[in-house]
């Protein structure tokens, strides 16, 4: 089992940054490939960016690419949403997640564990 746990959400003008963090536990963080997912109010869980245990390319949805940045510190079992230039449409709940192969994250946005979420609000 993985553990996850977001924390950094909170409200935000639009044009503003946020950092999100993910913290694990459990099982060798070194081992998993890591993501950043989100559901937007009434909306459907969408993929956001991920990466692989390597910390090799990054790969992100288009909505997000040039502001977002993922990134991974193994050493502190920890994964980053480093989130510049903030937009209104931006608003979701966002979910760290994890799984071994990295295409579970990227493509079928089915990895094995879920955090519980953080709520990220942009105000126009």
């Amino acid at each position: 089992q993985v553990q996850l746990v977001e924390s950094g959400g909170g409200l935000v003008q639009a044009g503003g940054s946020l950092r999100l963090s993910c913290a694990a536990s459990g099982r060798t963080f070194s081992n998993y490939a890591m993501g950043w997912f989100r559901q937007p109010p009434s909306k459907e869980r969408e993929f956001v960016a991920a990466m692989s245990w390597t910390g090799g390319t990054p790969y992100y949805a288009d909505s997000v690419k040039g502001r977002f940045t993922i990134s991974r510190d193994n050493a502190k079992n920890t994964v980053y949403l480093q989130m510049n230039s903030l937009k209104p449409e931006d608003t979701a709940v966002y979910y760290c997640a994890a799984d071994p192969q990295l295409r579970r994250l990227r493509v079928n946005h089915t990895p094995d564990y879920w955090g519980q979420g953080t709520q990220v609000t942009v105000s126009s």
